[in-house]
């Protein structure tokens, strides 16, 4: 196992002490809610007491509208940012890692970047601060596409912006972006173990979609529209 262990100022750190940091990190991450944080702590009026009781950017917007969507969606994107950056560090910059071959490197490159995405997500979904009532990880789960590989991103924008233009459902795009995400990674890496990490970051986005998807098919789900309401 000398292979799969990281050196730093002397010491030896075994792979599962990296993914629990990078667990820990990333989920914490996630757990910054700006829906919630902004409408609870700035509005004094929390957003999952109204609409959809989603902790979400677009529930936010349906609700509150304004400026303040920007300090949510800055949130959104700059806590996925965080994790995957400090999951390349924690893995490649302030670690020597002990690994010949250059395919070998690669794959960890990536491993610990979809490590580090789903638990940010697992975050966002469930923070425990917030008893375990978050978002549905769009804006996030987008950005770590983003930061992961910029085929994946076009895979999940692309057709994520293209269902929700056309048909005014966020949700619509919302669920071919999870349910795209790992067919993208498979068709990118062609790697098992990163297609399945693909799969479950995907699968938790559909998950968080459960109720939009029975709504879509009864014909029930709201369209999205710029002019907020108000209650």
């Amino acid at each position: 196992m000398s292979e799969l262990t990281y050196a730093i100022a002397g010491w030896n750190l075994p792979l599962p002490v990296i993914f629990a940091v990078t667990a820990l990190v990333a989920y914490f991450c996630g757990c910054f809610n700006g829906a919630v944080i902004v409408s609870k702590y700035i509005l004094r009026d929390d957003v999952r007491s109204h609409g959809s009781g989603n902790a979400g950017l677009t529930n936010f917007y349906r609700t509150f509208g304004g400026p303040l969507t920007f300090v949510v969606i800055l949130c959104d994107v700059l806590k996925a940012v965080v994790a995957i950056l400090f999951s390349r560090y924690l893995f490649f910059a302030g670690y020597t890692i002990y690994l010949s071959a250059a395919s070998t490197t690669q794959f960890w490159h990536s491993f610990s970047e979809y490590w580090a995405g789903m638990f940010c997500l697992l975050g966002h979904m469930f923070p425990c601060m917030f008893h375990f009532k978050g978002g549905k990880g769009i804006l996030s789960g987008g950005t770590i596409a983003i930061m992961i590989d910029w085929r994946v991103a076009l895979v999940v924008w692309g057709g994520f912006l293209v269902l929700a233009v056309l048909t005014k459902y966020v949700s619509l795009g919302s669920v071919w972006a999870g349910a795209s995400f790992p067919v993208a990674t498979f068709f990118v890496y062609r790697d098992p173990v990163l297609t399945l990490l693909g799969l479950l970051l995907g699968g938790l986005v559909v998950f968080m979609h459960r109720g939009n998807i029975s709504r879509l098919l009864h014909g029930t789900e709201n369209k999205f529209s710029l002019h907020h309401k108000k209650e």
